[in-house]
């Protein structure tokens, strides 16, 4: 009975969650009490407890982690600037006039969003606030409109800048060192969160396309859903030509964004060193944009604090939680269930995506990224699976799942901003053709696993 307490402590975590107390006292306190019990009826040895000191300098000493609060601020102050909205006017100018263009224009705008923010949420409400009411006006089908906004939404996820990939690119570049440790190389291979930037971009621009191109088929089939605007009602009264709003519109968010990446993938600047420019540049804008002032930079650093000390307090609790999971003996207990798997690494892999995309239901990224992927990486990486394709799969995959109904993140986030004639079935109704998508997305991946690693190693060839 004694094998199975890490399930029981991983089952008390879920219970406290489902209480509803907060992620990081949850996984730290659930599993100081574990520890404790375990200590007196000696199942537990305590000495695993003095590596948290140790856990907590790394943590609070990781440059890599540096780049979260700066690429925070460089989304709050673009959401501060109101680039969405200048963005969608510029979009809708270009593509409005077009059966489906509007549709287009969201999802590119999403595009340039989710790798201005990396936020899910930020990208989806805002989104939601700026174009669901326009798009609805336009005679669009409630559902499309739904979908595609939440769907944009999400892109957060994989589309670099991606904070999501920040994370998720230092826990795999420890368990890919661990993996290989226990291989019995003992001179590592690394991996980095610019890595996982490379590797991301085609596959999220796979995805941008197959949004866009089913936008396409929807306004040619169906040309009801999704009709042209009058050139004359996307001006919105401007007396200022058509190349002069694209181009206010168009090129600061684009230059910045080129900005944050290119100095990435040339190799002029780290992930950190990059987050660091596009915090400058997003406060540039804001303040060319006339909408930086006292208040405005206030209520940003405030919610970049906030959110800085969310992900660094689940983290600490991720980093307690992950030590008593050790000391009772929870990666033996890991690596014995997948090797006695049917299919070997292939059946390993689909039960961690399984497990993934349901606690996606319950748990965000943040919570997933520290203390999911550090059980269950090691094992898979040692089985050989390459380190960029398999974190690639893993963030398209919670990608999915907070795109799913009935639990899926981005639809509650939606449903708070959205006009209450938008029912929710018409919500749950649009995203299921988004969510074949990206499933088709993971299935092609599966198949060409090269969508992911090929970019990186051109890239970083030596």
């Amino acid at each position: 009975m004694a094998e199975f307490i890490p399930l029981w402590l991983f089952a008390g975590v879920c219970v406290c969650l489902l209480f509803g107390y907060p992620v990081a006292f949850s996984l730290g306190g659930t599993a100081l009490i574990f520890a404790a019990v375990g200590s007196m009826f000696g199942t537990f040895d305590s000495v695993f407890l003095e590596a948290l000191p140790n856990r907590l300098f790394g943590i609070v000493g990781n440059e890599t982690l540096i780049a979260v609060p700066l690429f925070v601020l460089m989304g709050v102050l673009l959401e501060k600037s109101k680039l969405a909205e200048k963005l969608l006017d510029s979009m809708a100018m270009l593509f409005g006039t077009l059966r489906g263009g509007l549709g287009i224009s969201v999802i590119l705008v999403g595009m340039l969003l989710a790798a201005s923010t990396g936020i899910v949420g930020a990208t989806v409400v805002t989104m939601g606030m700026i174009s669901l009411p326009t798009m609805l006006r336009r005679g669009y089908d409630p559902a499309l409109a739904a979908g595609t906004i939440c769907a944009t939404g999400t892109l957060g996820q994989i589309i670099p800048p991606s904070i999501a990939l920040v994370l998720l690119g230092d826990v795999m570049s420890n368990a890919y060192q661990k993996a290989q440790l226990e291989m019995g190389i003992f001179s590592p291979k690394t991996i980095s969160v610019g890595d996982l930037f490379v590797g991301a971009l085609i596959p999220g621009l796979i995805l941008v396309g197959l949004y866009i191109l089913y936008v396409i088929m929807v306004a040619w089939l169906q040309p009801h859903k999704a009709p042209a605007v009058p050139r004359e009602e996307l001006r919105n009264g401007s007396n200022e030509s058509l190349a002069v709003q694209l181009f206010k519109g168009l090129v600061p968010p684009l230059v910045l964004i080129f900005a944050v990446l290119g100095s990435i993938l040339s190799g002029i600047a780290t992930p950190t060193e990059a987050a660091g420019v596009g915090a400058l540049g997003a406060a540039l804008l804001a303040l060319g944009s006339g909408k930086l002032n006292l208040p405005t930079l206030k209520d940003a650093v405030y919610s970049t604090a906030k959110v800085t000390c969310m992900v660094f307090m689940i983290l600490i609790g991720a980093s307690l939680f992950s030590l008593v999971f050790r000391g009772f003996g929870g990666e033996e207990l890991i690596q014995d269930f997948f090797s006695q798997l049917p299919g070997g690494v292939v059946g390993a892999m689909i039960v961690v995506m399984l497990l993934m995309f349901f606690l996606g239901f319950i748990l965000d990224f943040i919570e997933i990224t520290f203390v999911v992927v550090p059980i269950v990486a090691p094992v898979l990486l040692a089985m050989g699976l390459d380190p960029v394709w398999l974190g690639i799969m893993m963030a398209i995959n919670l990608q999915t799942s907070f795109l799913t109904p009935p639990f899926g993140f981005a639809l509650f986030y939606l449903r708070g901003v959205a006009p209450p004639e938008l029912k929710t079935q018409s919500i749950y109704k649009g995203v299921i053709p988004f969510i074949l998508i990206q499933v088709s997305v993971l299935i092609m991946l599966s198949i060409w696993p090269d969508l992911a690693t090929w970019l990186p190693e051109q890239v970083y060839a030596d």
